[in-house]
């Protein structure tokens, strides 16, 4: 489990600008080059800066956490949009509780997420102004955006992983640790460092690949911080998940 059911996306810090928020997301289909029909939530942004943001969520698909994440970027000047990446065998819609999703899980693959988030990039330039876009992504989601920094051919200009996982055992993926030695795009990653699904040694495979890759990068360990520490809820992460946002914005600001 990435995360409780009753999970929120921490607020901006109070610093930072709240440029256009209060606009719900909107619920769309989006069509991949294979023909699949996904969902993915659409939340564009008043005041929208590039880059835009593709949102790659946990192995729960398009949970309401992401819609609601889609629309603290757009608060915060960006425009975004939430994917499902289980539309090939999941069909399409809002996923709730606690369904079924491993089977789906394991039937994606990088090639498939990554057709899902060049789709979601056309629903941003046809409903939006944006020109750039950054991948960000969680847990499972954040393995495929590490994924994602490897393929020169999508249009991307960076990616963050939230806790993304860097084995790909359990997912039935390749391995994010190993792989990133290939990356093409800039790379943010943040991990929390009390998380005993990725280890310290798992990191530093990790960042020895990621050095030899030589894209801009930085990698950020929370101390004593669990999986998914990003959460309102979890009121003792408060202060890193004020940081995190802060980084990953700065991020998009360079990206």
């Amino acid at each position: 489990m990435c995360f409780d059911h009753d999970a929120l996306p921490p607020d901006l810090p109070p610093e930072l600008p709240h440029l256009a928020g209060g606009a719900a997301a909107e619920i769309l289909e989006a069509s991949a080059a294979d023909g699949t029909t996904l969902s993915v939530a659409l939340a564009p942004s008043g005041a929208a800066t590039d880059p835009a943001v593709v949102i790659i969520p946990d192995v729960r698909g398009l949970y309401r956490f992401y819609i609601e994440l889609a629309e603290r970027f757009a608060a915060a000047g960006h425009h975004a949009v939430a994917i499902d990446p289980f539309g090939r065998t999941a069909g399409t819609g809002v996923r709730e509780g606690d369904w079924d999703y491993w089977p789906h899980v394991r039937a994606t693959t990088p090639q498939s997420v990554q057709a899902d988030v060049a789709a979601a990039i056309a629903v941003l330039h046809a409903r939006t102004d944006a020109a750039r876009v950054v991948v960000v992504g969680f847990c499972y989601g954040g393995a495929h955006a590490f994924l994602a920094a490897t393929n020169a051919d999508l249009p991307i200009d960076g990616v963050v992983g939230f806790y993304g996982a860097l084995s790909g055992e359990r997912l039935a993926m390749p391995s994010a640790k190993d792989a990133i030695a290939t990356a093409v795009h800039p790379v943010l990653a943040l991990f929390g460092g009390a998380d005993e699904g990725i280890p310290e040694e798992q990191r530093e495979v990790f960042g020895a690949n990621l050095e030899r890759s030589s894209v801009p990068h930085e990698i950020v360990v929370y101390p004593g911080a669990p999986h998914s520490f990003f959460d309102r809820r979890q009121e003792e992460y408060a202060d890193d998940s004020a940081d995190a946002w802060r980084r990953v914005l700065r991020f998009l600001g360079g990206a």
